[in-house]
């Protein structure tokens, strides 16, 4: 609607005000969860690989509100907005190789188990107190070593609720410790 081009102005400020903002915390959480997430991908993977995050940005927070302006008869044509953090993504290197295009399926998952794991660790520092870790079908895409080292790594004092259609992934040791629930027929 050619009446309401000139609102854009007012919407682009806004964008460009929060948009800012939420770039300035993501490049910070970034920052925080690459030095948490490093050694604890060290530990899953025997010390074998590398792990970073990238936060791949649209554009920088400073830059955002030009941007918007210099996009603006472009985005009305697509009706979309093309510029923003709505546009970010975060890209996983592995030994400076984009995981995504060159990991195996257990890189992959231990990739994300690292996240979750360093994201349990930000949310304990947060709230000071353990965070319940909810992991479902972790155990049948990694190899025998990084399973056990998870295990090894949760074996402390985190609750934890695991999924498995394999018992056999896990040692004596941890499941004489655990509850363990089945469901369905046993075998």
């Amino acid at each position: 609607k050619p009446e309401l081009k000139q609102t854009l102005d007012v919407w682009d400020g806004q964008l460009a005000q929060y948009g800012s903002k939420i770039i300035e915390r993501r490049t910070n959480f970034i920052e925080k969860i690459n030095e948490i997430i490093k050694p604890i991908h060290k530990q899953l993977t025997g010390g074998l690989e590398n792990i970073n995050i990238v936060y791949n940005k649209n554009c920088e927070a400073e830059d955002l509100l030009r941007r918007l302006e210099e996009n603006r008869d472009r985005d009305i044509k697509y009706k979309s907005t093309s510029i923003g953090p709505h546009k970010d993504d975060l890209l996983f290197f592995n030994d400076n190789k984009n995981i995504r295009i060159y990991g195996s399926q257990g890189q992959q998952r231990s990739i994300v188990l690292a996240c979750k794991l360093a994201e349990a660790s930000i949310i304990e520092d947060m709230l000071s107190q353990k965070p319940v870790l909810l992991l479902d079908d972790v155990m049948s895409e990694l190899d025998e070593h990084r399973r056990h080292a998870l295990v090894e790594f949760i074996s402390g004092d985190m609750q934890t609720f695991i999924t498995t259609a394999n018992l056999a992934y896990f040692d004596d040791s941890l499941l004489k410790n655990a509850s363990v629930v089945q469901l369905g027929e046993e075998a």
